[in-house]
């Protein structure tokens, strides 16, 4: 077998478990200021029951992202040296970056907010929360520039060392705002909100049909709303400004996300469709001129297709193409149901709604889903190229691995991420069934100097 394409789907496989976790944290770190804060604005007990409640939750997925985040890190240095000796100035200094703003941040102050009930003030454990939420939310931010200066590299130039290419920083401010760094981060973020907040709501609408823990149900229940609607909102927004930068970095990323065969035309924006490769055509419904209206404004606007480069540096087009369309509807379907949500709980009848109930319950998944294929999507549309325009994938592979090799440690995370899967579902059954403990709902906090 190849080791360029085992290589491949093991990291496919090892990031795309680890993603399932950190959307999770980042939102529930948002749900829990939220919350954490409106018990100290009003004291009223059942704001303290809730935040108890889901910083249990909250626990056991940052202990289940940083688990499955460390493989990733011996990736780098086994199937893909070649790569890391390239770009291990960039790539080294944002993930150094992240140990020192973020994952310290988190860390250290994770222990008050989960420990912290009863031993520290009121105030202080609010603190910790915002600490453990914002240092989430950085760890996304080196993250997400990493990634973007392989997308659209930038404040860089290239040197030889011992015969071998290397990428050394010129300006770090310029690598960390690459040109699709902050849209992307914004665009991340947003659907980070979101699972966390159709999660709160998932859990929230299961109490509700089993007519379990009523009064915290109802009140979880519209703060993930409010929540999943704003975060929805913005999640449009921020996928447009994003596709905008697409269509002016990376522009063969955008053909595939849309079978823009023509080397130059106008292009429809297709609502579902199926590309037939060979044909070199999409069969499907398209709404002429609208891609080029979205990315310029002008229904007639050119915009640079397939054709316009050699078949050898396209992206697989079909699965480009599939992976952001069930992305975008996803996220439509997401943002009407928050909407149709919010509209019964305007008129009082949200929670009599049985059937909506059962939508939200299972709307957990939808973010996971769409946050996947919004990875798959970027990363397989910027294929050839592991760094845009610089490094093809085929080049960044180790060429000490042997296939064999890869083969193995690919079964063997594949059963261990399993079986860790297998090993969340359960502990989060345990918890959600368990419920919120109702002696929390009196809302005693022993104060405590600190």
């Amino acid at each position: 077998m190849d080791v360029v394409w085992l290589s491949r789907l093991q990291f496919a496989l090892t990031i795309g478990f680890h993603y399932l976790y950190p959307p999770l944290s980042i939102g529930l770190g948002v749900i829990l200021v939220i919350m954490e804060g409106l018990w100290l604005k009003t004291r009223k007990p059942l704001y303290h029951q809730m935040a108890k409640f889901w910083v249990n939750i909250f626990a056991l997925t940052f202990a289940m992202g940083v688990a499955t985040g460390i493989v990733m890190e011996f990736e780098f240095g086994t199937n893909w040296a070649t790569y890391s000796r390239y770009v291990g100035d960039v790539f080294g200094s944002a993930l150094a970056a992240e140990g020192i703003f973020a994952f310290f941040l988190e860390s250290g102050f994770l222990a008050v907010l989960i420990f912290g009930w009863n031993r520290v003030s009121p105030r202080m454990h609010f603190f910790s929360t915002v600490m453990v939420a914002l240092g989430s939310m950085f760890s996304a931010v080196w993250i997400v520039v990493a990634n973007s200066w392989m997308q659209t590299p930038a404040g860089f130039h290239i040197v030889d060392h011992g015969g071998m290419a290397r990428a050394e920083i010129t300006d770090f401010w310029a690598m960390v705002f690459n040109p699709s760094s902050m849209q992307r981060l914004a665009h991340v973020l947003m659907g980070a909100w979101q699972a966390g907040a159709f999660l709160v709501l998932s859990v929230s609408a299961y109490y509700l049909l089993k007519r379990r823990h009523l009064a915290f149900a109802k009140s979880s229940m519209r703060i993930g709303l409010t929540a999943a609607l704003v975060a929805s909102i913005l999640q449009v927004l921020t996928g447009h400004a994003s596709g905008v930068v697409v269509a002016r970095h990376q522009p063969l990323k955008l053909a595939a996300f849309e079978g823009h065969y023509s080397a130059s035309a106008p292009a429809p924006l297709h609502l579902i469709g199926w590309v037939d490769e060979t044909q070199r055509r999409v069969h499907g419904i398209a709404v002429p001129g609208l891609l080029s209206w979205l990315v310029s404004g002008d229904p007639t606007h050119p915009l640079t297709g397939l054709e316009s480069a050699p078949p050898g540096d396209w992206p697989p087009v079909n699965v480009t193409f599939q992976a952001f369309h069930g992305m975008v509807i996803i996220g439509g379907a997401l943002l009407g149901l928050s909407v149709l949500g919010w509209w019964h709980l305007w008129r009082g009848s949200l929670f009599d709604r049985r059937w909506l109930l059962w939508c939200f319950v299972f709307s957990v998944l939808g973010p996971q889903i769409a946050n996947q294929l919004g990875w798959a999507a970027a990363e397989i549309g910027r294929q050839p190229w592991i760094v845009y325009g610089l490094m093809r994938t085929s080049e960044g592979v180790s060429k000490v691995v042997s296939a064999s090799a890869v083969l193995s440690s690919l079964i063997m995370f594949t059963v261990i991420y399993v079986l860790l899967f297998a090993l969340f579902i359960f502990l989060l059954d345990q918890k959600i069934r368990r419920g919120p403990a109702e002696d929390e709902a009196s809302g005693v906090y022993t104060r405590h100097a600190f």
